[in-house]
């Protein structure tokens, strides 16, 4: 289980995420939607070690990792897509995902193989694609392969910021129903992190809502999707 405790997070005198609390259940996935400006991705980075926090915990799976480096985070277990389909243009397909199980090589060569494999049966695609420049490929292409990249390493908590941004909506639907999948059959637990609440909601078990940094609702998704008055008071529709 994750845990977040009073999470604070401030850049200069702004504060971005100010007294953040909820948990995100074992093999569970939880979303946190929230209009631009919320602080969910400052959240996400937050929890990866990418920005510190000023103050509160985050605890992962009984361990505080709060002031641990970002190797150290991910040798936790956690793992985190950025947004905007960040991938190594430079570099193939293929090379872009062996970039994910650098430092399991060494202790488990045989399953980065077989890890390899399950990215490439969840995303066909990218095996059809696996000798091509990740430069060249579609937003959608290169999406599903910064979310590869992440799985080969393993983890059991994955961070995903905004993966439907800027997608067609019939590519969106199919990465985010590819990781439900991926939940429901291998017990990862997600953090999904989005600005299309229905998207989300629709995927989730549990709802997170942020407003200014601030948690302003957390219920299961099924009843945060049905709730009419906080989508029109936060969410603008």
């Amino acid at each position: 289980m994750l845990e977040i405790k009073d999470l604070v997070t401030e850049f200069a005198s702004v504060r971005a995420l100010s007294g953040v609390s909820f948990t995100a259940a074992t093999g569970k996935i939880t979303t946190v939607i929230g209009a631009n400006g919320a602080g969910k991705s400052t959240l996400l980075r937050t929890i990866s070690g990418l920005e510190r926090c000023a103050q509160g915990a985050i605890i992962w799976e009984g361990l505080d990792v709060t002031k641990l480096s970002v190797e150290e985070i991910v040798r936790t277990g956690i793992a985190q897509v950025p947004e905007g389909h960040a991938v190594i243009s430079q570099l193939s397909v293929a090379e872009n995902i062996e970039l994910g199980a650098l430092f399991r090589k060494r202790k488990a060569s045989a399953d980065v193989a077989k890890s390899i494999q399950e990215v490439y049966e969840l995303f066909p695609i990218l095996l059809e694609r696996n000798s091509q420049m990740a430069g060249a490929l579609s937003g959608g292409e290169r999406q599903m392969l910064a979310i590869s990249r992440a799985l080969v390493s393993r983890p059991k908590l994955l961070l995903l910021d905004e993966p439907s941004l800027g997608l067609a909506p019939l590519i969106a639907e199919q990465i985010i129903n590819a990781i439900n999948e991926l939940c429901r059959s291998t017990g990862l637990t997600v953090l999904l992190v989005e600005q299309n609440a229905n998207t989300a909601l629709s995927v989730a078990d549990h709802g997170v809502l942020l407003a200014l940094g601030k948690v302003v609702a957390q219920m299961p998704a099924s009843e945060m999707i049905a709730d009419d008055s906080l989508r029109a008071a936060y969410l603008g529709y």
